[in-house]
């Protein structure tokens, strides 16, 4: 499994960059180009439930292994869901547990903040990994600077 870097100067406090993160109405439109229609269910609590869903009910079934916020998230996958049902046996769902995907915000300065994303992926993801977060961090950048 690989792991991927991706990160962002947000000219915002970081927990208004926290919120664009994770809204409802904000989180589609930034991770649009992984799938149309993304959706992100979670309890926010540590050993919970998370869920990164398309548009079809598929997508990662994870827990929060840590959170701090508004400065860190550390998503650990524990498998897949397709159809709205959670996979976590099969072969295929069991080469993804434990992978994480992970959140840093640091405040450079009240209104500067870096955003930084670690990610464990299979190698025939990287492509969709590297164009879903260089991508998407841009349209996150520009919707928070510009809210």
């Amino acid at each position: 499994m690989a792991t991927l870097n991706y990160e962002i100067i947000i000219n915002a406090p970081a927990k208004k960059v926290w919120d664009a993160l994770w809204d409802e109405k904000t989180y589609p439109q930034w991770t649009q180009f992984f799938t149309p229609d993304s959706k992100f269910k979670t309890d926010w609590q540590i050993g919970g439930e998370t869920l990164f869903l398309d548009g079809q009910q598929n997508g990662m079934y994870s827990t929060i292994k840590s959170i701090s916020e508004p400065t860190e998230v550390i998503f650990s996958h524990l498998g897949m869901v397709r159809n709205g049902v959670v996979d976590t046996a099969t072969v295929n769902q069991l080469e993804w547990s434990g992978a994480e995907e992970k959140y840093f915000l640091r405040e450079i300065d009240p209104n500067t903040t870096e955003l930084r994303a670690e990610v464990h992926t299979t190698g025939e993801m990287q492509n969709m990994m590297n164009e879903g977060f260089n991508r998407g961090f841009e349209v996150l950048k520009k919707l928070v600077e510009a809210g």
